[in-house]
């Protein structure tokens, strides 16, 4: 396929259709909980929150300056949605790291017929869980480094902030989705960085579909696993090759 956004999309799209394939399900089962749990938690306290906030604003308002609340509740409730979504992405990849390298090993046998590792899964994920957490608390460093002063920046530069942060948003989900099938082969974060680098448009297509997807009610709960499995027909047909230019 081209090297062009419109291709990193239907992998991305073409990720979350193998979720039903035979021997993968049980698979996604996990990471789908996690993702429900964490999600439907992260919504209900944002939703919790955000109507305190809204009863506390209309009682401390004086009457003539009620009309104020109409003017806030969209910009309230849209940065709580951009708290709350882009903060529990974050968790629940975290929580499911090690159930999503299990993922893309068996999405990557599927797709080649041949076994990434030769351990059980069990004794796989009981191996590599350090280095797995501490490869996420990694990427999670490096988002919160760069996404914080983009996210100030979003609601400080009308039109350019928020589509910095909407960029960033989509090099960091290609990132993560990508750490799995390539942390699988051993790749350090700084050569997956530099493998999606020559790749950008494609990994940016990918990642900014991951990232809209995940704006959207029960289609988020799909994202995760779907970005594993899409992120691992992405190394299988693009990055592998360019890993090992790198």
């Amino acid at each position: 396929m081209p090297s062009n956004p419109a291709s990193g999309a239907l992998y991305m799209l073409q990720g979350i259709g193998m979720l039903t394939r035979p021997g993968l399900k049980r698979y996604v089962l996990i990471p789908l909980a996690v993702n429900v749990v964490v999600f439907g938690g992260g919504i209900w306290l944002g939703a919790a929150a955000f109507e305190a906030l809204m009863d506390r604003m209309q009682a401390s308002l004086p009457a003539w300056l009620g009309w104020l609340e109409w003017l806030l509740w969209p910009v309230f409730l849209l940065a709580a949605l951009v708290v709350v979504f882009y903060c529990f992405t974050l968790v629940a990849n975290f929580l499911a790291a090690p159930f999503n390298g299990l993922l893309a090993d068996k999405v990557e046998r599927v797709l080649t017929g041949r076994p990434v590792t030769a351990d059980g899964d069990w004794e796989q994920l009981l191996r590599e869980l350090p280095g797995t957490l501490a490869d996420e608390a990694r990427k999670i460093g490096y988002a919160m480094l760069w996404g914080v002063p983009l996210l100030v920046l979003a609601f400080v530069l009308p039109v350019i902030g928020p589509l910095l942060w909407f960029l960033f948003s989509a090099w960091s989900l290609a990132l993560e989705y990508a750490d799995f099938p390539m942390g699988n082969h051993g790749l350090k974060f700084r050569d997956m960085r530099a493998a999606l680098a020559r790749r950008r448009l494609l990994s940016l297509g990918f990642g900014a579909t991951a990232t809209a997807l995940t704006a959207i009610p029960v289609v988020n709960f799909l994202v995760m696993p779907g970005g594993v499995a899409g992120a691992t027909l992405l190394w299988v047909r693009e990055l592998r090759e360019a890993a090992d230019t790198v």
